[in-house]
């Protein structure tokens, strides 16, 4: 054999798992050259460049820059590697480094990156391991008294730790742009029903509780600002917000997330909104307004016009105010105008609202007191901004505006001396934001009789539990301190931003190669025919959801990134008011369907419409106060409606894809609130209303956990916690092994179903007896991804068997199944979801007939047979339908997700076998 490199030789080690090189080194000639070659890989991989491009056409363009994330092989880089980034033709970029992620060896699993400076103009870089460039101004973080100063070089911000004002003031080369930036909220105490209007509003501030500094450069810098609002004694409505920067930039980007937790009978949120100042120093006709509509339109305006008038200025004058140029002093202008400026109105208020995905308003007025004139309206606005002078003025933006209706922009005293800008979230124009149950139980008393509820709308009821007390919501946006009224170009492109956040990337081959997510993807491939029909379905799954979600407007504040359950044939509407059938809440994993499928191809409408579910599951559909903090909501008619309170919808395993591709802080807060999730189980037992033992008592040393859903969604958190190295990491993995070791060493492993569950020592008691329990939902909310991971992570053989066990018997016969465990399993479904597991472990074994059954089971098992299924869909007009649009009744969201799962992971496993 040939002499191993001893770099290769310690990272084969790792590779290996043996406890130190030494003894790796006792391991057989076969074991040597296993690990030599992974090594090898390994090395490769550390020395070639990896390709970065943009997700959508184009570069930077406006935006503030781009964070995006990498993973590695294991064993290709070590934790302290640096790495520099350079156009595809050789120019360096600036580059900030943190790693998010690190494989058990020690060496970097996912890597984090921030860019701006270099960027720009450019559609295609190279990261490689090296010495970064530095940028030509760094972003320098100050932090004296109460205040913490962000310096980008071109901007300077003052952030308070105290009080009201989130943001003091954001200077440009000395002249201030901005100033007193707060947060607003509106409440109001009943409902307005009918025409009787007598409700009163009364109006909150965002009051500080504290602010830290995340991250300070070189490239990039993070402030965290937390606080409620508050009038008088009350504070309530929790906010957590991040300001981001980037060295050289003139702009700053604000993710704002606030938690719910008034009283859902009393506290209707009538207006919530992001508020600055901003100085107006020059002449009134100097003073330019910019509202974006649809696309790439404008309303043009200054607050005095000079255009259109009786008396012509001249045509230069008029050419510049509407260029936002400076004029030339009226001295030089037809008198005849000059002298009469003073009779020309001056237009000091705009509001722009968006009450609906599909219809925005905008209106104008002089000043408070007088009435408002129509200024134009249209169907989806940008949520995009400007007011200021030529001296310099703000660009605002609210991203995703339309789709997360009702929303607003208003600019009030443009006139004056100061404007006041606002960002309403949530449209004061609006009717209030009512979170209210909507049904009062129907009789519903008793365990039974909700049962009889669930076995008729499919909805599991229970008195209180309809709650949104804990839900939360993230919105993002964006600002600019521009040094003078921007172009008509530059404001396109800002606008472009804030609906688009320009995003860099890795392409789906390297993502494979890195070996990440339990591998269970590979990269698009249409090389046989058999296999083209796959794509085919999966194109045609993903296109038909993402065309439902616009066809049925699947939009609003709270809607928005969720999608329906079930569909109704004879309303041809989803069940959208149907007890359980109607929100899916990641029910079946929408969410890892849509994650795989954009790993593997790079798509970036694939991206979008995963990333908005990711926000939307992540904050609406789980509780991050109150008692059920760490749990999710079932499938409903509301997000939080039904009383299936579960870690299967909370598990960080939805949420991982999107923090490690993009290092979403909010995201990271989700994620690491879950570690302590275990605990949850002494709150709600989430069997409480099948259970077979009425005398069942939640009990810290043997609380009753599932394998499937359960173990899972713990997992997740903890493995999560654990190769981000955070502050309860040693915690995450002790839990990790120690649920591994004793799952495993059950009587009949995953197949025993439960164990009983010591919170003080993390461990399953072991079970004398053996029992059979096996459920089709155990292993379809990420289990599967779950064990991969884990298996390829952690060294131990019991707990990869007892999960191959697992694999073999799901989709065995009732005969094989009762000779392995003494029993069959009873009646399941989702066979075409589990050929997954049939794919898995016939790779892991090398086993030809299970890899046989596998694609057996996708092609001609429940879900999509290809036998029976017609993909294609049909026209829908009225009267049967409200909009015109198409329908393919037979699609389900739990078909989709699972067959998308199936046909993913089967094809990356087992694609070589697949017949034809």
């Amino acid at each position: 054999m040939s002499p191993i490199p001893r770099r290769n030789v310690l990272k084969a080690a790792a590779v290996a798992g043996a406890a130190t090189p030494f003894s790796w080194l006792l391991a057989g000639n076969g074991q040597q050259a296993a690990a030599a070659d992974e090594a090898d890989k390994a090395d490769k991989a550390a020395d070639d460049p990896v390709d970065i491009t943009w997700l959508e056409d184009g570069a930077l363009g406006a935006a503030a820059g781009s964070t995006f994330g990498v993973p590695w092989p294991r064993g290709a880089q070590p934790a302290d590697q640096k790495f520099a980034l350079a156009t595809a033709d050789g120019k360096d970029v600036p580059l900030q480094t943190w790693a998010t992620a690190y494989w058990p060896d020690g060496s970097l699993k996912w890597t984090a990156h921030a860019a701006a400076e270099g960027l720009d103009g450019a559609t295609a870089y190279r990261l490689a391991a090296g010495e970064p460039a530095a940028p030509a101004e760094k972003v320098t973080v100050s932090e004296s008294g109460g205040k913490i100063t962000v310096d980008t070089g071109v901007i300077k911000a003052v952030i308070g730790k105290d009080g009201g004002k989130l943001v003091r003031s954001v200077t440009r080369g000395g002249t201030e742009i901005a100033r007193d930036g707060r947060l607003v909220l509106l409440r109001q105490g009943d409902i307005d029903d009918g025409d009787h209007g007598s409700a009163k509003w009364e109006r909150f501030d965002g009051e500080i509780s504290g602010a830290k500094v995340e991250q300070k450069g070189p490239v990039r810098a993070v402030v965290r600002i937390d606080g409620k609002h508050r009038k008088g004694g009350r504070g309530w409505l929790p906010f957590s917000v991040r300001l981001y920067f980037y060295a050289g930039t003139d702009s700053f980007r604000m993710v704002h997330t606030i938690t719910f937790d008034g009283d859902q009978e009393k506290d209707f949120i009538r207006g919530l909104g992001v508020r600055f100042s901003v100085p107006m120093r020059d002449e009134a006709y100097d003073r330019h307004i910019r509202i974006a509509g649809e696309g790439k339109g404008f309303l043009t305006e200054a607050v005095k016009g000079i255009t259109g008038l009786r008396r012509d200025p001249g045509a230069a004058v008029r050419k510049a105010q509407f260029e936002g140029e400076k004029l030339p002093d009226p001295a030089t202008w037809d008198q005849r105008v000059t002298t009469r400026l003073h009779s020309i109105p001056t237009w000091g208020d705009y509001t722009l609202s968006q009450l609906s995905a599909d219809g925005f308003t905008l209106r104008k007025r002089t000043k408070p007191g007088h009435g408002w004139i129509p200024a134009g309206g249209g169907g989806r606005a940008s949520g995009f901004g400007y007011v200021g002078g030529v001296s310099g003025g703000l660009s605002f933006g609210l991203r995703d505006f339309w789709e997360k209706f009702p929303a607003q922009l208003d600019i009030r005293g443009a006139a004056g001396d100061e404007a006041e800008v606002t960002l309403w979230l949530w449209s004061p124009e609006a009717q209030p934001m009512d979170l209210r149950f909507y049904h009062d139980g129907m009789g519903q008393d008793t365990y039974a009789e909700q049962l009889e509820g669930l076995n008729i709308t499919y909805e599991d009821y229970e008195p209180k539990f309809g709650t949104p007390y804990g839900i939360a919501r993230t919105s993002e946006l964006m600002f600019w301190a521009n040094g003078a009224t921007p172009s008509a170009e530059t404001l396109v492109a800002q606008a472009a931003a804030v609906r688009t956040p320009p995003q860099l990337a890795a392409g789906p081959a390297h993502l494979a190669r890195a070996k990440v997510f339990g591998g269970l993807f590979a990269p698009v491939d249409r090389s046989t025919a058999a296999k083209a029909k796959i794509e085919d379905h999966l194109d045609f799954l993903f296109t038909y959801h993402k065309g439902q979600a616009e066809q049925r407007r699947w939009y609003g504040f709270w809607d928005y990134g969720d999608i329906m359950h079930t569909y109704d044939e004879d309303r041809h509407q989803w069940r959208y008011d149907v007890g359980g059938y109607a929100w899916d809440n990641s029910e079946l994993s929408p969410d890892l369907w849509l994650w795989y499928a954009y790993l593997r191809s790079g798509r970036a409408d694939i991206f979008r419409f995963a990333e908005a579910m990711t926000r939307h599951t992540g904050e609406v559909d789980a509780y991050h106060l109150g008692k059920w903090a760490g749990l999710g909501t079932r499938h409903g008619v509301q997000h939080f409606a039904d009383s299936a309170k579960q870690q299967r919808i909370s598990t960080a395993v939805y949420r991982r894809p999107y923090y490690y591709l993009t290092a979403d802080e909010r995201v990271g807060d989700i994620m690491s609130a879950l570690v302590d999730s275990d605990e949850t189980f002494l709150v709600l037992d989430p069997l409480r209303k099948v259970r077979t033992d009425p005398d069942y008592e939640p009990d810290p040393h043997a609380l009753d956990i599932g394998f499937g859903t359960d173990w899972s969604g713990l997992a997740g958190a903890w493995l999560t916690e654990w190769e981000r190295r955070g502050p309860k990491a040693e915690k995450a993995e002790a839990r990790l092994r120690s649920t591994m070791e004793t799952i495993a060493a059950q009587p009949n492993g995953f197949v025993q179903g439960s164990g009983l569950y010591d919170l003080s020592t993390g461990k399953y008691a072991v079970e004398t007896e053996a029992k059979v329990s096996v459920s089709h939902l155990s292993a379809v909310f990420g289990l599967v991804e779950m064990c991969a991971e884990l298996i390829d992570l952690i060294d131990m053989p019991e707990f990869k068997e007892a999960w191959l066990d697992y694999c073999r018997y799901f989709n065995a016969t009732k005969a094989e199944q009762k000779a392995r465990y003494g029993t069959d399993f009873g009646s399941l479904l989702l066979f075409q979801g589990h050929s997954r597991l049939d794919a898995y472990a016939g790779a892991q074994l090398k086993d030809e007939a299970l890899i046989k059954r596998a694609w057996q089971k996708f092609s001609g098992g429940d879900g999509y047979p290809d036998a029976t299924i017609d993909w294609r869909t049909v026209k829908l007009e009225g009267p049967d339908v409200l909009e015109p649009g198409v329908e393919a009744a037979w699609v389900s969201t739990n078909s989709t997700a699972q067959y998308g799962l199936a046909a993913i992971q089967n094809l990356a496993l087992v694609g070589d076998k697949l017949p034809g």
